[in-house]
């Protein structure tokens, strides 16, 4: 019997009950039997979509990275200058992960133990982005918007630079600084590294 268009796949339930659980209890509080009865299947079934729990929080993870990532990629093949590209990609990421931080903290602090943990899904986002910053860096600098020469050192620059608004589990440490005060660092930080790139240090 063919599934009619409108229901949702069971994956994509399964993530649903699964996100829901770990919002309101807590990782160490959601189990794979409680999604599966939420679910109204039994566990075995659970794992025939995730062979395990930790299979299934890291597809909850990529599922929230996902969007991010696709807007950094839009954003690098955007046809804006290299150094407003950056700007811009650097600031989503920190704007994202706060926002998280802030909104969804129990599934941002599994993202942070994964990247603490160098979990799969955690380096290959950390990959991800890695990818589009460099993509941006040899555009600039083929581009003469960046004058720094080599680009290891530049992406380590924008790495090191903003490490505290890029790394998810100094954001969770920061998560008690109000807002607006890290909003302001970033903002002088990123102008900082910019004129780094540039070569106006």
């Amino acid at each position: 019997m063919a599934r009619p268009p409108d229901a949702e796949p069971t994956d994509a339930r399964i993530l649903q009950i699964a996100a829901e659980h770990v919002r309101k209890y807590g990782l160490g509080r959601t189990t794979v039997v409680s999604i599966a009865a939420e679910a109204g299947m039994s566990h075995a079934n659970v794992y025939r979509y995730f062979p395990s729990k930790q299979a299934l929080v890291d597809a909850l993870t990529d599922h929230w990275l996902k969007p991010i990532e696709a807007g950094l990629h839009d954003i690098a093949d955007a046809p804006d200058p290299a150094d407003d590209k950056l700007e811009r990609i650097v600031s989503a990421v920190y704007r994202a992960y706060r926002n998280k931080a802030e909104v969804d903290p129990n599934l941002f602090n599994i993202f942070a133990e994964a990247m603490q943990e160098g979990r799969g899904t955690a380096r290959r986002h950390r990959a991800r982005l890695q990818s589009e910053i460099q993509r941006v860096v040899d555009e600039g600098m083929a581009g003469g918007v960046f004058r720094q020469g080599d680009q290891r050192r530049a992406v380590a620059l924008v790495f090191d630079g903003l490490h505290r608004f890029m790394h998810p589990v100094v954001i969770r440490l920061d998560r008690d600084v109000p807002r607006e005060q890290m909003d302001a660092r970033f903002e002088r930080l990123a102008r900082v590294v910019l004129r780094g790139l540039a070569g106006r240090l």
